[in-house]
């Protein structure tokens, strides 16, 4: 599935490190959203990118935005690395069926069974209004992100 700008996001519910249920839907309801999605918890460019969104927390999470960050990882692998790196922003496990939201949002990689690096920005009609996808071991322009979510309030 290929998705454009001005589409609508899909939705989705997965479980966050720990153990609630979100969906995003109602977890975004009025708000810009970024969602992040990541190959792997525990890898270094991975645990640079959480720990840069964390420590910038402030020009994401706002009264009109907000933040999410999924991968493949197992709930408990999620929540190893919300204790260990301090993150208290939802981490959403995609473990299972595995990779479903990152297949409705065209990210999943087949080949490692996980998504790729790739960020959108759902405005707050639940509409893509921005996307990008990073190489594989390219870390994510934060300073960009936060201003593409800014423009979208």
């Amino acid at each position: 599935m290929t998705l454009a700008i001005g589409d609508l996001a899909p939705d989705f519910t997965l479980k966050d490190q720990h153990g609630q249920d979100i969906t995003f839907s109602t977890y975004a309801k009025g708000k810009a959203a970024l969602i992040v999605f990541y190959p792997y918890a525990f890898s270094g460019v991975c645990t640079g990118e959480l720990t840069g969104l964390r420590d910038r927390l402030g020009d994401f999470e706002t009264d009109h935005t907000t933040l999410v960050a999924l991968s493949c990882d197992p709930m408990y692998t999620q929540r190893a690395v919300a204790d260990r790196d301090g993150i208290f922003f939802p981490l959403l496990s995609d473990f299972w069926p595995h990779g479903m939201t990152a297949k409705a949002y065209g990210v999943f990689d087949e080949i490692s069974g996980a998504p790729m690096r790739s960020s959108f920005i759902v405005d707050r009609d639940g509409r893509i209004g921005w996307m990008v996808h990073n190489a594989t071991g390219e870390a994510r322009d934060l300073d960009e992100h936060a201003l593409r979510l800014a423009d979208l309030v």
